[in-house]
């Protein structure tokens, strides 16, 4: 019995992990000084129509997982090490309050915010860079690679098991979302509130052209500027990076029953 509770609190683990992943990929962006500034081609976003909503269904024979949510990281993080691998993944375990900072991150995302209060294990190697082309500054598309690393790891792990886990980890997950000052929330619906958030950002491959402020840049496509703060940190990842998180999110929405936009 021990071991099916190893085996199902490792899955379930993994679904916190892919989502954690997934938020640490756009807060790595924030305040980031490129060396050269640089304005965007035009690229124009589909308006879709979204459903916000978990779907709710009775699920026979579930075992939610007892954790004490205060007391979780240790056997959480000894598990998560075995959901991929990715010999990365064994670093960003070492933060502490993994189910709180999950569920907070989450929410951030789902509000279009930035998770990186919540996020701050992750780091990058190498700098943001621009290059100039006939005058004007664009994004170096060589920067995009010091995100290829989290995307490998995000893709590495197993989503039917992550997602199958995620409902039986739900009522200490529900509890840290109550703390969030949710009371009467149901973070199901949150959940699927940031998956759709991400999955909404275009896919741009063309060359992102920016504009010098006082202490940062902007991109001059309006489209594109206009996107919450966590669209942009995914955007700025690359189209390459772009696709496949976005493809694992799918994978692990309808492992969840989650209701999202057809792929553009």
């Amino acid at each position: 019995m021990m071991e099916e509770n190893k085996k199902v609190i490792m899955t379930g683990v993994g679904f916190l992990i892919l989502i954690v992943l997934a938020i640490g990929i756009y807060f790595l962006f924030i305040h980031e000084k490129p060396k050269e500034a640089t304005p965007v081609h035009e690229v124009a976003e589909e308006t879709i129509p979204l459903e916000e909503t978990l779907k709710d269904k009775e699920r026979e024979a579930l075992e939610y997982i007892q954790i004490e949510l205060n007391k979780s990281d240790g056997l959480i993080r000894d598990l998560a090490k075995k959901l991929s691998s990715h010999p990365e993944l064994s670093r960003w375990l070492m933060t502490k309050d993994l189910i709180r900072k999950f569920t907070a991150a989450v929410d951030n995302i789902a509000n279009g915010q930035s998770p990186r209060p919540h996020i701050g294990f992750f780091t990058l190697k190498g700098e943001f860079t621009v290059i100039e082309k006939n005058g004007l500054n664009y994004i170096d598309p060589e920067s995009y690679e010091r995100y290829n690393l989290v995307g490998d790891v995000f893709v590495s792990l197993d989503s039917e098991g992550c997602a199958r886990l995620y409902r039986q980890l739900n009522p200490v997950i529900q509890e840290a979302y109550r703390d969030l000052g949710y009371p009467d929330g149901d973070f199901n619906k949150t959940l699927t509130k940031a998956v759709i958030e991400l999955l909404k950002v275009p896919v741009n491959e063309d060359d992102i052209l920016l504009e010098k402020k006082v202490v940062s840049y902007m991109m001059t496509d309006s489209e594109l500027e206009n996107l919450s703060q966590a669209q942009k940190h995914l955007l700025r990842m690359g189209p390459e990076n772009v696709q496949k998180i976005q493809l694992k999110l799918r994978e692990i929405a309808l492992a969840l029953e989650i209701s999202i936009p057809a792929s553009r």
